[in-house]
């Protein structure tokens, strides 16, 4: 699904009309099973369908060879780097296939995606063709043999919801005009503005259960089997939730409410009178209260409802992995996809953790995926990148790493109007940041662009095509709907030929951190459902949606990263913080945070934790009832917040370990009155405090309540203040370069540098602890470039100290470098040797100082 679809929701139906029994095809042979409507009927589950050419059946109980262990996705054994592309098979021609796997082979991919959409394998009987009886291009096995023939490990995306700018989101619309019970109202019984469901309704269930019976085989067939190319993941439907959250509209069919109304009752017991005023009610007065909530507790309702569809979410993904099993699909990871980028923001990403983590968190043989579409990666947004990975690992075991599923590889012009474009640099800065925080599987989506076909009956609604994008699709592509290489296509080249380079050193490595932590707090995001009409839900809105995550003016999440700090997010919610392993931890948060979230942080600081806390002193919970405990444990009373508007122009100034730093506006400051402590910043106008330095039982708190900028000196001396520094620094530079480390079990690492900053080349020097890495050498980083330079390396054979240089190649005993300027200097144990080179050998170790753009460094 592309940014273009999340801005402008189709909404149209074909209307489809379809006879009350179905055939499937894709059965033994020939032979198809006949399912009646709305379930399996007395035929039970299609039959797998008939292996390829030379495709042994698998048996029962064949173990596949595609698991994960230690953030290390492991494919026969051995750690694994997939870089994938999405291409479409149903909307080229079958003839066309060859030639679209031919740019992604050029390319350097190794893995091919591809959503496979119920609504184009129904056809208007309803029929479900899987072996191209209807047309050739529904063959889904041949196109799947086709890429293991070439090859290509697979990535099946079978829905039943798929996105992918199909019309009725890639659920046929037969399956809502046969079952208008599945179609949800909303708030105040609005009519929902796009295709959801109600993901649990019996009814729509059944579908899907006959969907998966037709589909699921075809894809066990093609399961990764040690040795040889097969599907190495199967995702479970698409972005569950999306379009519940971006129009608004809960999914508030009588099903789910009878559902919901239950939960209350099992959660709040005899005090679910205390909190909402339509308890013991009959139902349909409840239901009535729920879809159009009153002011006094439209705030618990939104946050009840979303943590009510957690686990709902939860137990629809059980189902659909239910389903897929029975189907023969085991032994290879479950995919779940997380949406949530928009506008080249990830502001709001967070939401989308918040939605489905318990889908997967912990699950066995469960993994998440992000869904990015953040164009160039900039001072603007780096931060939200590095920070919604953070958080997406936060809420992850200690076994499963990270992945993206749909990771933006076009030129962004998804109008095909000559309206945007993405530069050069684009995929390969994302591509690499998500590699350094120890991303093993990256999905290049769209790939290849294609066309989308006629419809087999034509319902009149202006197009008759199965897309919403016209006849053509994916132009902003690597490989446009024609097949050529368009704008992007080399860089995203460039970056898969640069990452296969190091994938040998990658794929074991797990990303290194200081020891601070950005929390994240999942209840802060349980906003998706908000009543539009209540004054205290908005009130709720305005607090948490500018600080959540990022801090007020995201400066604290930007001052982390761009001052240097490797942070890792931790899921607040997930139990206590242990000040031991987390011995700083940073928190943005508004005025409302949770009762038991507000005594967990007062243990962690009598614990000897310290604390960093950005935004508002909370006095509230999620549902807006008083709550002070945090705020008592610091000795502050807040009074008034004050703004930056009609010709007040809000300042504050700097004290203790903040001064001497120049008065300056801010937009934003909460004035308090400390009863311990030392004030670090007041506002002008009253002198009342604004930030503050407070001892708390064993530990220590940094309270900033005035929206600062992102001042690195300001941020950083608030770290120093409670015993953080980077562990990993550099010399000074213009503002956009930061390093991270990723480290294999060996001790081997990888130095990931970067360099965002809009044409402004660095260069600079490495410490680490004060300790010169590189042997002391410059780094040299282009503007907007990055690179990723050996530290204690072991590979192809020789041992590599350091290099000013990155890989591209590894074979045995030589590997071979791209110089990032005039002279790259690589330091090897023992004695190497390089044509061309300056060498000196000193200690035991061979210095190298190569002066030419590509050069081989061999062992002896």
């Amino acid at each position: 699904m592309t940014r273009q679809t999340r801005q402008t929701r189709q909404t149209r139906q074909t209307g489809n009309t379809a006879p009350r029994r179905r055939t499937v095809l894709g059965g033994l042979g020939a032979a198809g099973a006949t399912v009646a409507a709305g379930g399996l009927g007395a035929a039970g589950p299609a039959a797998a369908a008939s292996p390829g050419p030379g495709r042994a059946a698998p048996r029962p109980g064949d173990a596949t060879s595609v698991t994960y262990r230690d953030k290390q996705l492991l494919i026969d054994g051995e750690p694994a780097v997939v870089l994938a592309g999405e291409i479409h098979y149903f909307r080229l021609k079958r003839s066309d296939w060859q030639s679209r796997l031919d740019r992604a082979k050029d390319a350097g991919l190794n893995t091919i995606a591809t959503y496979i959409p119920w609504m184009w394998h129904e056809t208007p009987d309803g029929t479900i063709d899987v072996t191209g009886g209807t047309r050739p291009e529904r063959d889904l096995g041949a196109f799947l043999d086709l890429c293991l023939e070439n090859g290509f490990h697979v990535i099946a995306r079978p829905g039943p919801f798929t996105m992918a700018e199909l019309k009725g989101e890639g659920v046929p619309e037969r399956v809502r005009a046969d079952h208008p019970e599945i179609v949800p109202t909303g708030w105040d019984g609005a009519k929902a503005s796009t295709p959801t469901v109600d993901y649990l309704a019996p009814a729509f269930l059944d579908e899907v259960r006959r969907w998966y019976a037709a589909v699921m085989p075809v894809i066990a067939q093609r399961l990764h089997r040690e040795g040889r190319p097969g599907v190495i993941a199967c995702q479970l439907d698409n972005e569950i939730g999306m379009l519940a959250w971006v129009s608004n509209s809960p999914d508030l069919t009588g099903h789910l409410l009878e559902d919901f109304n239950g939960w209350l009752d099992r959660t709040y017991g005899d005090g679910l009178a205390a909190r909402y005023p339509f308890a013991g009610r009959p139902a349909a007065e409840r239901n009535a209260a729920i879809r159009s909530p009153e002011d006094g507790y439209a705030p618990a309702l939104m946050h009840d409802l979303g943590t009510f569809m957690r686990g709902r979410f939860a137990r629809y993904v059980a189902e659909l992995r239910t389903y897929a099993e029975a189907g023969g699909v085991r032994g290879v990871p479950f995919l779940v996809n997380i949406h949530g980028t928009g506008g080249g923001s990830a502001e709001n990403f967070p939401i989308g953790i918040s939605q489905l983590m318990e889908t997967y968190s912990g699950r066995s043989g469960m993994l998440s995926g992000s869904d990015f579409y953040l164009g160039d990666l900039t001072l603007r947004n780096v931060t939200d990148l590095y920070l919604v990975n953070a958080f997406m690992d936060a809420v992850h075991d200690d076994d499963q790493p990270l992945t993206s599923l749909e990771f933006d590889a076009g030129h962004a012009d998804y109008g095909d109007d000559l309206s945007d474009q993405t530069d050069g640099e684009a995929v390969g800065l994302k591509t690499r940041l998500c590699l350094a925080q120890g991303a093993k599987l990256i999905n290049y989506y769209l790939f290849a662009g294609g066309f989308n076909p006629k419809l087999d009956k034509p319902p009149g609604d202006g197009n008759d095509r199965i897309g919403i994008t016209g006849e053509r699709h994916g132009f902003a592509a690597p490989v446009d709907p024609e097949g050529r290489p368009g704008v992007s296509y080399e860089p995203t080249k460039r970056t898969a030929h640069a990452v296969n380079g190091l994938a040998a050193a990658l794929a074991p490595m797990k990303a290194e951190y200081d020891d601070v932590a950005l929390a994240f707090v999942p209840d802060h995001y349980l906003t998706e459902y908000h009543p539009p009409k209540s004054d205290a839900v908005k009130a709720v809105l305005d607090d948490v949606q500018g600080t959540r995550g990022f801090g007020p003016r995201n400066a604290l999440a930007r001052a982390m990263l761009l001052g240097g700090f490797r942070y890792r997010g931790v899921d607040l919610q997930a139990g206590d913080v242990d000040p031991a392993k987390v011995p700083v931890l940073a928190l943005a948060t508004g005025e409302h945070l949770g009762a038991e979230l507000q005594r967990r942080l007062v243990r962690y600081l009598e614990a000897g934790g310290r604390l960093l806390l950005s935004g508002r002193v909370p006095g509230k919970d999620m549902a807006g009832r008083p709550c002070t405990v945090l705020r008592d444990a610091l000795g502050l009373k807040p009074g008034d917040t004050l703004t930056d508007a009609d010709r007040f122009w809000l300042s504050v100034t700097a004290h203790g370990w903040a001064a001497p730093r120049a008065e300056i506006r801010v937009p934003k400051a909460q004035l308090c009155a400390p009863s311990r402590g030392t004030t670090v910043l007041r506002e002008v106008s009253t002198g009342k405090g604004c930030g503050f330095d407070i001892p708390v039982g064993k530990g220590r708190a940094v309270v900033l309540t005035a929206a600062y900028r992102c001042d690195l000196g300001f941020w950083l001396g608030a770290f120093r203040t409670l015993g953080a520094a980077p562990a990993i620094s550099h010399s000074p530079t213009d503002p956009g370069v930061f390093l991270l480390t990723t480290k294999d079990g060996s001790g081997g690492r990888l130095l990931h540098a970067f360099n965002v900053s809009s044409g402004y080349d660095q260069s600079f020097t490495v410490a680490e602890r004060g300790r010169p890495l590189f042997g002391g050498e410059r780094v040299r980083l282009a503007g907007r470039s990055a690179a990723m330079l050996p530290l204690g390396l072991t590979a192809g054979g020789l041992r590599i100290a350091y290099a000013t240089a990155e890989i591209t190649g590894i074979a045995e005993d030589r590997v071979t470098f791209r110089a990032l300027g005039d002279e790259a200097v690589v330091a090897v144990e023992g004695r190497a040797r390089c044509e061309g080179a300056r060498s000196s050998y000193e200690g035991g170790r061979t210095v190298l100082r190569v002066r030419r753009g590509e050069f081989t460094v061999r062992k002896g």
